[in-house]
């Protein structure tokens, strides 16, 4: 197994994360790897969050290196996820993806039990490089 690529993530993301997994009724293995991730992170200010860096309600732009597949995704808290293009952050897929930078790899385990290798090609768009107050 690959250890994981360093994260960074924002103070705020951090609490707004937490309280969620708190509110959780069902505490499963996709709560425990978020829990992980959160444990293994560097909390910055949102101020000092690099743009090349996944935050929640960024949308990112990232490749299947099998397939060459391109995905453009935004991560959202589960309440808005399912929409087109969302993935949630209790997803697999959202847990690896949040607190990534540009150019790094993960493995997703699709649905159907499959590995494919992502790597985050670009940040569309970042609340914190925007100025917006998400």
């Amino acid at each position: 197994m690959t250890s994981a690529p360093p994260i960074i993530l924002t103070q705020l993301d951090l609490q707004r994360l937490e309280r969620l997994l708190d509110s959780l009724d069902d505490y499963g293995p996709a709560a425990e790897a978020l829990e992980q991730e959160l444990s293994r992170a560097q909390i910055v200010e949102r101020s000092e969050m690099p743009a090349g860096v996944v935050t929640m309600n960024s949308r990112v732009h990232c490749r299947d290196e099998g397939t060459g597949k391109d995905y453009h995704l935004t991560l959202a808290y589960p309440h808005d996820a399912g929409k087109e293009g969302t993935v949630s952050v209790l997803a697999p897929v959202g847990t690896a993806l949040l607190g990534m930078s540009v150019g790094q790899h993960i493995d997703w385990p699709t649905p159907s039990g499959k590995m494919i290798k992502l790597t985050l090609l670009a940040i569309e768009y970042q609340p914190e490089a925007a100025g917006d107050p998400f």
